[in-house]
């Protein structure tokens, strides 16, 4: 038996068997954990293209229990969605920074960024942002009123 198992290492080396088949070595078949040896991990977000984690909204929608079964596609949705929500107010206070001439983001830029898209207002109503303030308005009535030129009139 050891003279077989020589010839046939002997033959593995050459490439052939006596056969004319090679040898099939257990760790190319699948010893990689399933993934061939070529293929690298990607993360369910970078597969979807996003920069939210997906993985970890999944497990959110699961271990929160707002349904019985949760599809597949639903959290690549909601992550979609809410990195599309942040970076339209991110954007919106960025703006209000810039105008304010500063380079850092402040809650007042992001309340000021809300209050002034009618959309996000709509959406964000009854949220209270902490350190935000108000806009600022002054409504028409309490506004002083243009008086007419009263030397014209007497002359």
């Amino acid at each position: 038996m050891p003279a077989q198992r020589a010839t046939t290492l002997a033959a593995g080396l050459r490439g052939k068997d006596e056969d004319g088949l090679r040898p099939v070595s257990r760790q190319s078949i699948g010893g990689s954990g399933g993934r061939g040896k070529n293929k690298t991990y990607r993360s369910k977000s970078s597969r979807a293209g996003l920069t939210f984690p997906v993985g970890r909204i999944a497990r959110y929608l699961k271990k929160g229990r707002y349904a019985k079964r949760v599809g597949a596609g639903a959290s690549i949705y909601l992550g979609a969605v809410l990195e599309y929500l942040t970076a339209e107010i991110l954007e919106l206070a960025g703006n209000a920074a810039r105008d304010h001439r500063r380079k850092r983001i402040i809650p007042r830029h992001i309340q000021l960024g809300i209050r002034n898209d009618e959309e996000l207002n709509k959406l964000l109503g009854a949220v209270m942002i902490p350190q935000g303030g108000v806009v600022p308005n002054i409504h028409s009535v309490l506004l002083m009123k243009k008086k007419k030129s009263v030397s014209s009139s007497q002359s």
